[in-house]
This record gives C-alpha cells, sequence and structure tokens, in this order.
C-alpha cells in the first residue's frame, strides 16, 4: 500500500473512532496497546501510545523507535517523549483539556492505568470494543495480507510433512516449521507452533515435547506465521505410515463433515453461536460431543485471536469482511485427536476460503 492510500486508511479509522467516542460521551482516547496502535496509525513497533481528541491525533514514542514511526506512521503527529510516556501521554490529555478520555481496558494494564491517571490528574472512563470493534470488519487489504500469510504458512507445511521421518520428534518439527517461516518472509510465527504426535494429539493447545514420531501415530500441526502485519492459522492431521485404529477415520470424517457444514452455513447475519452449533451438532450426534470442547473459531487478524467468534456463547452477528477460523475437533485421552482448520472472509453469500492446503484423510509416507 502507497503512502497516499495509507494516509487515507488512517484518516478513516480515526475519523470512525472519534464518531464512536462521541456517541459514548468520551472527548478522548488513549491507547498504549500494540495491536490497537498498528491498527489505528500504522506503526508495527511495540512500543508506543495514541492519543486522539475531537481536534489532536498523535503518536509519542520513544528515540528508539522516532525513525520507524517517522516511515510507518500516518496521520498522526510523531513526537518524541522523554522519560515516560505514560506520564508524556497522562500530562499531554491534560494539556489538551480533556474531560473524559477513553481506553479500552482489556487492552490496558492496571499500571500503566494508574501512571495515565496520576499524571492526567484524574481518572480514565473504561471503554470496551472501540478500535477492537472497527477491527472486526476487514478491508479488502486486509483479508489479502491474511491470504498471503496463509500461502507461505500452506508452504512450509507442505515442504515439512514431505520430510517427517520416523523417530523425528515433536519440537524439532515445530522448531522446522519456524525456522522456515522467518526463512520465507514471515517475521515469525504468529503462535507458538504445535506439533503433537500420537496420544498426545489429544491435546488441544498441547506443546511439542520429545515424543518421537512413531508408524501408526496420530500427527496433528496447529501451526501460523505473521507477514506484513497480519497472522495466518491452520491445522491439519494426518496419520503417519498407516492408520492408527478404527477410531481416527471414523473421528476424523466426522470432524471434516462438521468442518464443512459450517463452512457451507456461513453468511451475513448468522450469529457465532448459530454457526458453532452447525458444526457441534453433527459432532454430538455423532456420539463425540462430550470431546468437543472448545469454540468452533475464532478472529484472525493483527492478532491470531481476535474478535469476532463462534462459540456456543458467541452472540456477534456476521458481517462481510469479517475473518475467523473454522476447526472442530474431537479430542480423545489416552488415543489421540483430530482437528482441521481453515480460515475464511465472510461474503456478500457466504465466506471465502483463505487457505488452501489439502483435507482429504492422507496416510504420510513413511
Amino acid at each position: 500500500m502507497d503512502a497516499e492510500s495509507r494516509q487515507v486508511e488512517a484518516e478513516s479509522r480515526l475519523s470512525r473512532l472519534r464518531a464512536m467516542l462521541d456517541a459514548r460521551g468520551c472527548d478522548a482516547y488513549v491507547s498504549d496497546a500494540a495491536p490497537q496502535n498498528q491498527y489505528l496509525t500504522g506503526f508495527r513497533g511495540s512500543t508506543s501510545i495514541v492519543l486522539i481528541t475531537r481536534k489532536e491525533a498523535v503518536f509519542l514514542c520513544d528515540s528508539r523507535y522516532t525513525e520507524q514511526a517517522q516511515s510507518q506512521v500516518a496521520a498522526y503527529e510523531v513526537q518524541e517523549a522523554e522519560g515516560s510516556l505514560t506520564k508524556a501521554a497522562g500530562e499531554l490529555l491534560r494539556r489538551f483539556g480533556a474531560s473524559k478520555p477513553a481506553f479500552e481496558p482489556a487492552y490496558m494494564n492496571v499500571s500503566v492505568l494508574l501512571d495515565l491517571e496520576k499524571a492526567f490528574g484524574d481518572a480514565l472512563s473504561p471503554e470496551p470494543d472501540l478500535a477492537a470493534q472497527l477491527r472486526q470488519v476487514k478491508t479488502q487489504d486486509e483479508i489479502d495480507r491474511v491470504r498471503e500469510a496463509m500461502r507461505l504458512a500452506e508452504g512450509v507445511l507442505a515442504d515439512c510433512i514431505e520430510d517427517l521421518e520416523e523417530g523425528v520428534r515433536e519440537r524439532d518439527v515445530a522448531a522446522r516449521f519456524e525456522y522456515e517461516f522467518k526463512l520465507r518472509g514471515a517475521r515469525g510465527p504468529s503462535f507458538d507452533t504445535i506439533a503433537l504426535f500420537g496420544p498426545r494429539s489429544s491435546l488441544p493447545h498441547g506443546e511439542p515435547g520429545d515424543r518421537a514420531l512413531k508408524r501408526g501415530d496420530a500427527a496433528l500441526f496447529d501451526f501460523g506465521c505473521r507477514r506484513d502485519g497480519y497472522c495466518s492459522d491452520l491445522t491439519r492431521t494426518y496419520a503417519f505410515g498407516t492408520i492408527p485404529a478404527a477410531w481416527f477415520e471414523e473421528t476424523y470424517n466426522l470432524v471434516l463433515a462438521a468442518q464443512q457444514a459450517a463452512l457451507d452455513a456461513i453468511r451475513p447475519g448468522m450469529s457465532g453461536k448459530a454457526v458453532d452449533a452447525i458444526a457441534r451438532d453433527i459432532i454430538r450426534e455423532g456420539g463425540y460431543g462430550a470431546y468437543f470442547g472448545h469454540g468452533l473459531g475464532h478472529g484472525v487478524g493483527i492478532e491470531i485471536h481476535e474478535a469476532p467468534r463462534l462459540s456456543p456463547s458467541s452472540e456477534v452477528v456476521l458481517e462481510p469482511g469479517m475473518i475467523v477460523t473454522v476447526e472442530p475437533g474431537i479430542y480423545l485421552p489416552g488415543r489421540g485427536g483430530v482437528r482441521i482448520e481453515d480460515v475464511v472472509a465472510v461474503t456478500q453469500d457466504g465466506c471465502s476460503l483463505l487457505s488452501s492446503a489439502p483435507k482429504e484423510l492422507r496416510i504420510l509416507s513413511v
């Protein structure tokens, strides 16, 4: 995206955030959260504070990030602060005459809040889902960035599974994924790579360990990378050498059917819990409802887990431009698990897959 386009995008987001502040009776906004600040300004560093009032838009950083900010930040005045950023931000709020500055409680820790309030001289107003709400619906540029991150991750998967050998450890495979992400142009993994073999594949978010791959193992890989500021997320489950046992083929086909039914159903106007129920009902009717314990999916973008959610409690109504994972799973303690995950963008009349890795039942060669 060129500089002019970045400026237009940042100004649009700034205008919409100001309208939300007005609707809540707030006259300022403050954020020290890297994901929010990236979304609002384009900055991809780790440390900054954004201040917005009805007239001012200020980006605060220290000397480590000034040059980077001057090249990345659009639509904000870049100011370099000496000493504490939070103190400088609080003093600016006071100087700007803010009476009810807002912050997003899910994105600010108590220590930062207390320092801001001390420097400002009054309390800040906790206002959930300001920039976080804006981030739910992606632009075409954001969708394209997620798609490109998916393509990079899928290329790593394709090469890594071809090189699997009996005896390789889970942690070695996970390390190979993350090495290849960086080698191929990603900033790094978007979360700690999961590689689990045999009975350990029943751990939905298990940590790769020293378990060596054996013939007849289930092999579950959940991985993603961060590229150009956006994340990818994908899960595939395979059999190594031969089908582990009858349970594996049965659960694999059930998970695949549940996922496909949910993918076919996704469209604007559906609630997150309605999509979740479609997949969950299929797994329950297949006799494995007790072994699918997590939500069906989550948003993906600047963060690997963000709004909206697909879960039994999700009241969110899907809109075109939202990006979500669809990842049903069945996890059988002592035997193993199956999860299949893809990422989709909601369209005007359904959804578009941003991932393309094959997902039919596959037995990897020994």
